[in-house]
């Protein structure tokens, strides 16, 4: 296994190997890892990520799955890194995280086989799949505003290489709290089949992004929370929420809305059945109360 990162230095990006807490750049210098400046590891073409796919979360929303994976886009604008701020504009109060791992794509990878896509896999990386439950109403089919506002796709703080996703743990906390608790063991389709199903019909190209699915208990988070996703074996994405500088425009498109629907899914699936065990045993109502506007 090895663990590249990218980071600013000197005013450039720079390629770096992780060397226990030293980063190494490939003309010798080294950057201590605590005062590095992290940018995303990864220079995608394109981000795809698959709705439900954990054990976990399909109980949490007493649903089924459908016969194959269904996916959705993030946009390149989305992508985000290590330690930098995830951004709640201004009118929208439900943001929740969604701790997953991140496949990236080594070489172009067409109408491939699972057992042959491992092959085409250059490593795997921590993310965090935000959700601006806001738009839900409006954008529940694509998931574009949902799924891909800026910074909402952080990924890092590193692409380890030679990693095996099996039986891994994946674990979200906020401000030091585990919410999130899973293994990759849970996952229906695991991280070969995902990358086949994709590539049928879909050509996949170095340094593209598949994001793999979530387990249960995604929550919504607001500005000054810091959450952190850790995988055994890939590290811990660390970022921090912070309220935007300028509101959500009233004057254009459709707005932030807080149905039902909403509520529902940013407190876990069915809010009259499920919302007394996510606010920790006060009632939907009470969880609502404590997000800020």
């Amino acid at each position: 296994m090895a663990e590249y990162r990218k980071i600013l230095l000197d005013g450039y990006p720079v390629l770096v190997e992780r060397d226990g807490d030293v980063l190494v750049c490939r003309d010798g210098r080294t950057v201590d890892i605590d005062s590095a400046v992290h940018l995303p590891p990864v220079d995608p073409t394109k981000i795809i990520c698959v709705h439900l796919n954990y054990k976990s979360r399909v109980d949490e929303y007493m649903t089924t799955l459908p016969p194959a994976p269904t996916y959705f886009h993030k946009p390149l604008t989305a992508l985000n890194s290590h330690k930098a701020d995830v951004v709640r504009p201004q009118r929208c109060k439900w943001l929740n995280y969604e701790g997953e791992i991140a496949i990236v794509i080594g070489r172009q990878c067409r109408n491939v086989s699972p057992a042959e896509a491992g092959d085409y896999i250059l490593g795997y990386a921590v993310s965090n799949d935000y959700g601006l439950h806001d738009f839900r109403d409006t954008d529940a089919g694509s998931m574009l505003r949902v799924k891909g506002s800026d910074t909402l796709c952080p990924i890092g703080p590193g692409l380890v290489t030679g990693w095996d996703f099996r039986g891994k743990s994946i674990r979200t906390l906020v401000n030091g709290e585990v919410r999130q608790d899973g293994n990759t063991d849970e996952m229906e389709w695991d991280m070969h089949y995902l990358v086949a199903d994709i590539a049928r019909n879909i050509t996949l190209v170095p340094g593209d992004v598949l994001l793999s699915g979530t387990p249960a208990n995604s929550r919504p988070v607001v500005p000054g929370d810091v959450v952190e996703v850790e995988v055994e074996g890939l590290g811990k994405l660390t970022n921090r929420i912070v309220e935007g500088p300028t509101p959500i425009r009233e004057d254009v498109g459709a707005q932030p809305t807080e149905s039902e629907e909403v509520i529902s899914t940013a407190l876990g699936g069915d809010w009259e059945h499920r919302g007394k065990r996510a606010a920790g045993g006060q009632g939907a109502a009470f969880y609502k109360s404590k997000l800020k506007d």
